[in-house]
């Protein structure tokens, strides 16, 4: 007991407009896989925690949806995920591009953080792709006076440049305390959440830009048979026949391509051999249908 009292341990939640690199950042901070990235925004569309513990302590990540004004009910859930999220952490990762002008996405969010007391670190990402790396002090320049931070970092989430910096200073804000999960422990998510969010992803990278934001995916069934193989039995479900079409590509190919990327980082999530069969089903404005968002999970009790 005496040891983890010498420890820090807290919640951290990582904010930012979509597509900026929250889910990247967040699966490179914990050493592997779990939030679903994609060149596609609003991505994420649960809070998704996981754990980072080392000798310092314990950091359990939030990662939300990207906070933007909402189009439907789906992305009004969106919104109060993340907006919630800020009233429960000990500190918030508020995550920009590298840019000196300063959007009306970003202008919303710090309006959001105005009142909140919780130590804000600025982490401007992608400075990998800044040739001139001087003009990063003109970023900083431009968005210091936007919030009352607590700390500024350049990094790249993808390069992996800056992200121990990021690490440390986390740790310094945090307060000290017992650890809130074993330290094998990366997520609390259930395996069936993250076996369909891994399925969604290889959609959201395969299809065309119209279909992405009208898909879910359910699993209808997830069983071990003897000797370790994983069956899994799963539903992408989208707003329109003629989606449906698209989705299951000519003779399947493209269903069959998404089943065949899934499976492979699902076998390497659960360490197991995994029989990966996929459908497609309609549901017609299920973006706007309470009913059809309890029924794909999305559900008022996780704000």
């Amino acid at each position: 007991m005496e040891e983890n009292i010498q420890k820090k341990s807290g919640f951290v939640t990582l904010i930012g407009r979509p597509n900026v690199g929250k889910s990247t950042l967040m699966n490179h901070l914990i050493g592997q896989k779990i939030a679903i990235t994609s060149d596609k925004p609003q991505t994420t569309r649960n809070r998704i925690q996981t754990v980072y513990t080392d000798d310092r302590g314990q950091i359990i990540f939030l990662d939300t949806p990207g906070i933007h004004k909402a189009k439907n009910k789906l992305g009004q859930y969106m919104v109060n995920v993340a907006e919630h999220t800020l009233k429960e952490v000990d500190v918030i990762l508020w995550l920009v591009e590298p840019a000196t002008f300063i959007g009306a996405g970003e202008r919303h969010i710090a309006e959001q953080l105005k009142n909140v007391k919780t130590p804000i670190i600025l982490v401007i990402n992608k400075i990998d792709t800044i040739k001139n790396q001087d003009e990063i002090l003109t970023f900083i320049a431009a968005y210091k006076d936007v919030c009352d931070f607590a700390e500024i970092v350049p990094l790249s989430a993808l390069k992996d440049k800056n992200t121990d910096l990021l690490t440390e200073l986390i740790f310094k804000y945090l307060p000290y305390g017992p650890q809130f999960y074993d330290e094998d422990t990366v997520t609390d998510q259930p395996m069936r959440q993250i076996a369909a969010e891994l399925i969604r992803e290889k959609a959201l990278r395969l299809l065309d830009d119209e279909i992405p934001h009208g898909i879910a995916v359910t699993i209808e069934k997830m069983k071990e048979r003897k000797g370790g193989l994983i069956d899994i039995e799963a539903s992408i479900v989208c707003e329109r026949e003629s989606h449906k079409g698209i989705i299951i590509g000519k003779g399947g190919k493209m269903l069959k391509t998404i089943g065949v990327k899934a499976r492979k980082d699902i076998e390497l999530m659960m360490g197991d051999k995994v029989y990966l069969e996929l459908w497609v089903k309609v549901m017609p404005n299920w973006k706007d249908r309470q009913i059809d968002l309890r029924s794909l999970g999305y559900k008022q009790d996780d704000y």
